[in-house]
């Protein structure tokens, strides 16, 4: 196993690697039970618990596989499974916003997966991945923290909605109400969770989570009546293999020619948010656990990119959308996850969590928050290596961290920074610094926010 993953060359070993695993795993086991909630929504009230369960085992099963290839094939610390923001897009824009059928929105899904596996055969994918500046790598770390801090608050209803200044900060008045339970939990399991790191105790941010699920019980946030050990896994048959490409592409009677533009847009869409997504991730918890060279490049790239491409590809097969890499993978790379094996113990638990849902379900996103909080703190601390003396890197450096929790998006902070990058550059006297690349992203990026949906 050492040899394998490498695991003393990384310096770390089998007990940090199975704690951090486990980590990552609890911190993102919401996605199994969100993303059918999520995909089943345009569904009649009369299909959504077949679709559900269907759902919930393709969300299982493509992301242990998406997962266990990030371990063994890549040998890196990274978890995926079907993206948030990915699955809304699936839905609301696609499905109810653009009126294709669950079937349809599949086949995109899965035309997508093709194309990546494409790009990143031919080395474009890790192309994009080098030419993007070294301080909008940075950037892109601590946009992630921001980003991850901004889900831990709202999960943990710290940071509430208001229709004056848009978001703002809880009261914590009504004491018996079940959202400011659920914030009082999430203050205590912060508290807990950055004494316990400040001691430097193994284990502190999985620790900080079971504990503070055991605190929710007295506050009605744990919901021991969901609690149980073992159930069968729901059939898949409902939505394995059910792409429906003939309607994607206009053959029942929309007009092939319009309708071809239309899936075109869908499925670049698709590709463009994914892409950066992932990037992003890749290069944001790289940096966190150390993995980047000095030239800021992750080791073993286009085996991570290609595990993701397959992975989005099987999961449309399987009945989900889009597979991306995790940005709570950070969880469990806090926790000195550095190979692969982290990988696969998370992966191991996607699908136990197929035979353990009730075991799984009890914990709180109180007990969550507070872990995401603090990954969002360690990787903040990117942000000192942005070279804000030069304004040419500071400015896209700047917009890439704020547009990512302002717009709930890790790919739109990075076309924010690299749609601004090239010009500011080029209006500086500076363009021999911007590499080619860059360039042709800034004007796909600007045609994607012009002219394709979002």
């Amino acid at each position: 196993m050492d040899k394998f993953f490498r695991l003393k060359e990384n310096n770390t070993n089998v007990k940090t690697e199975i704690i951090a695993g486990i980590t990552t795993f609890i911190t993102m086991a919401y996605i199994i039970f969100v993303n059918p909630t999520i995909l089943t929504t345009p569904f009649a009230d009369a299909e959504k618990a077949t679709y559900w369960g269907s759902i919930f085992v393709a969300t299982c099963v493509a992301a242990a596989i998406g997962t266990f290839m990030m371990g063994l094939y890549a040998n890196l610390p990274f978890a995926q499974a079907p993206g948030m923001g990915l699955n809304a897009f699936f839905t609301f824009t696609i499905i109810i916003g653009m009126k294709y059928t669950f079937q349809q929105a599949l086949a995109a899904v899965f035309i997508s997966g093709i194309f990546f596996i494409i790009i990143t055969l031919i080395g474009l994918r890790e192309a994009i991945v080098q030419a993007v500046p070294q301080n909008i790598k940075y950037a892109i770390t601590a946009g992630i923290g921001l980003f991850i801090a901004l889900i831990g608050l709202v999960n943990g209803k710290i940071i509430v909605n208001s229709d004056a200044t848009l978001v703002q900060i809880a009261s914590f008045a009504d004491v018996n109400s079940p959202d400011t339970k659920i914030a009082i939990v999430t203050v205590i399991g912060l508290i807990i969770t950055g004494i316990l790191l400040a001691y430097r105790v193994k284990g502190a941010i999985l620790i900080g989570i079971l504990l503070s699920t055991v605190i929710g019980i007295p506050f009605g946030v744990t919901d021991l009546s969901k609690f149980g050990i073992f159930s069968m896994p729901p059939s898949i048959a409902p939505t394995f293999l059910k792409m429906d490409f003939a309607g994607l592409l206009g053959a029942d009677g929309k007009g092939i020619a319009g309708a071809i533009f239309a899936a075109l847009t869908v499925i670049i869409s698709f590709t463009m948010v994914d892409m950066f997504d992932t990037i992003g991730t890749l290069i944001g918890t790289g940096q966190k656990a150390g993995l980047l060279d000095k030239e800021g490049r992750l080791p073993r790239m286009e085996k991570a990119l290609m595990a993701d491409a397959i992975a989005t590809t099987v999961g449309a097969c399987l009945g989900t959308s889009t597979v991306t890499t995790y940005i709570e993978s950070g969880a469990g790379i806090a926790e000195g996850g550095k190979t692969g094996l982290t990988s696969v113990v998370t992966g191991i638990l996607f699908l136990a969590a197929l035979f353990f849902s009730p075991l799984v379900g009890i914990v709180p996103g109180a007990a969550t928050a507070p872990a995401l909080i603090i990954v969002g703190v360690l990787m903040m601390g990117a942000i000192k290596y942005v070279e804000f003396d030069d304004i040419s890197e500071a400015l896209p450096a700047f917009l890439t961290i704020v547009m990512m929790p302002f717009t709930y998006s890790i790919a739109t902070g990075i076309a924010a920074g690299l749609i601004v990058y090239p010009i500011v550059k080029v209006l500086t006297g500076k363009a021999k610094d911007v590499h080619p690349i860059v360039y042709i992203l800034a004007v796909l990026f600007i045609l994607r926010f012009s002219i394709l949906p979002h």
